[in-house]
């Protein structure tokens, strides 16, 4: 869990540190992959008794938030990218 959420991050800030917005984009879909495993990881969790049902609940929700602000992200750089090609 502590890499997927590493990855998480990581992948973002690799990708806003690339030139190529195409390159952006792909290090924020990675950065998604990486939460949907702590989305699963937390599932686990769960089956396993590590965790109760409404902290599984809490997690899942503020994940599927961090997906939504990431979707938001990548669409905006897909404005740019198109506003720039058309500079």
């Amino acid at each position: 869990m502590r890499r997927a959420k590493l990855s998480m991050t990581n992948n973002i800030a690799e990708g806003f540190g690339r030139f190529h917005f195409q390159e952006n984009i792909q290090f924020c879909r990675q950065s998604r992959g990486s939460i949907c495993e702590l989305i699963d990881d937390f599932n686990e969790c769960y089956a396993n008794g590590y965790i109760d049902q409404t902290y599984q609940g809490e997690l899942k929700d503020e994940a599927y938030h961090l997906i939504k602000v990431l979707n938001s992200y990548i669409a905006s750089i897909k404005r740019l990218r198109t506003k720039d090609h058309f500079s």
